[in-house]
């Protein structure tokens, strides 16, 4: 069903409803992720794969991922012996990546991470943007969202992320331009506002729009997979061990692991497709919106209506997949060697696939793959003292993402002094 909706009808399928927290959130709905599909869409699309996005764009970045992950080897080090919380540590990793490369700034240095509050920032937007809005499905009932409240804390939250963009942007226009290669996104951003790009203007709140997309769905995916990924390694040790002894192999001696090792450890991937199988980022895809009217598995489906895809239960399917609810990283080397998360292959889909599919692959995995590998050279893992696996509380904070409602607090041991 999800192949049909993503790819046979993918063009009649690929608008966006126009939901009453996104038009809230991310100005009218003009930023890449929410916008309906139309030239404007088409446009920014363009945009981010070719400026924003691009592998030579991502390749350009390796100086600041290889920074801040000896900088996440550096805070970990220092809670030694005593436990660490893992969980904070990575939101502090994917952050300090996301606003480096985008804004060039470096916000958990000086305090501007907690001045900012930013997890809280991020927590209710993910909160506001994954509720449910009656409002979306009963227009008429949209004065609800005034009386339960919901609408003055759309407007509370976007009012703290546009004064921070505001502020972002202010910098960016007094500052000397970097060079075309190292440019941060918004600098990119703020040439195409300036000069244009092919025949439609961008206006600045377009520009905060697809800011605000980075900088959501770029830091939570990224940690999200990391959190989910060590609370699997540390429960099920044989995977740790293994994913262990690639990684040792391959890098040896040297304290640290290199984008060019990543391509020697299979085993390692098939970690990462696993942590996306049993538990993607986004469990529930954006909603799609039918254009026109479609024929989907037998059913006349009219214009106009909300296609949700749940790559949560698609990933567990027992169809799909055999043990579904274990974690098995080896079923990536044997049965399902071939298959992959880019799209092509509809039983994962964490990506979502087809024209709405997430622009950011390329970005999202290179954040991920190179922290995990340092994370298994680096250190030895284990719970807490009296902290048995079957203790870990395994429930998902709700929300259009789905991270563990408890952090994973853990003992490291560094292997290099």
């Amino acid at each position: 069903m999800a192949k049909e909706v993503m790819k046979t009808h993918d063009l009649a399928l690929s608008s966006r409803p126009q939901i009453f927290s996104a038009k809230h959130l991310f100005y009218d709905c003009t930023d890449v992720v929410f916008s309906p599909y139309g030239a404007y869409w088409r446009h920014i699309r363009k945009i981010c794969i070719l400026e924003l996005l691009s592998v030579k764009r991502v390749q350009s970045y390796t100086h600041v991922r290889v920074e801040e992950v000896a900088r996440l080897v550096d805070r970990i080090t220092e809670s030694f012996p005593g436990t660490t919380n893992l969980t904070k540590l990575l939101g502090l990793y994917a952050n300090d990546v996301l606003c480096r490369i985008a804004f060039g700034r470096d916000f958990s240095a000086g305090g501007d991470y907690d001045r900012h509050g930013f997890q809280k920032m991020l927590e209710e937007y993910q909160e506001l943007l994954g509720g449910f809005s009656i409002g979306d499905f009963f227009p008429s009932m949209e004065f609800i969202h005034s009386l339960t409240g919901m609408k003055s804390r759309l407007q509370h939250t976007f009012q703290r992320f546009d004064n921070l963009f505001d502020e972002i942007l202010r910098d960016h226009q007094k500052e000397n331009k970097a060079p075309e290669l190292h440019k941060y996104l918004v600098d990119v951003l703020l040439d195409i506002l300036k000069n244009g790009y092919g025949d439609m203007p961008l206006t600045r709140d377009n520009v905060k729009a697809i800011i605000l997309d980075m900088f959501a769905a770029g830091t939570d995916t990224t940690f999200i997979t990391l959190d989910w990924g060590m609370t699997e390694l540390v429960i099920n040790q044989k995977a740790m061990e293994r994913a262990q002894a690639e990684v040792r192999s391959i890098v040896g001696e040297r304290k640290f692991v290199q984008e060019t090792d990543l391509p020697h450890l299979p085993y390692l991937k098939a970690v990462i497709k696993e942590i996306f199988r049993l538990h993607p980022p986004a469990p529930v895809l954006v909603p799609r919106e039918s254009m026109e009217d479609v024929t989907i598995d037998g059913y006349s489906i009219p214009a106009k209506t909300r296609f949700f895809v749940n790559a949560w239960s698609i990933g567990r399917d027992p169809e799909s997949w055999v043990d579904p609810e274990s974690f098995r990283p080896e079923r990536f080397l044997n049965e399902n060697s071939n298959v992959d998360f880019k799209g092509q292959d509809f039983e994962l889909i964490p990506f979502g696939a087809g024209r709405r599919s997430c622009p950011a692959i390329a970005f999202g995995n290179a954040s991920v793959e190179l922290a995990l590998a340092q994370l298994l050279h680096s250190f030895d893992w284990e719970l807490p003292d009296g902290i048995q696996p079957r203790d870990l509380d395994m429930t998902e904070v709700f929300g259009i993402t789905m991270h563990r409602i408890a952090n994973l607090m853990v003992v490291a041991k560094p292997r290099f002094s």
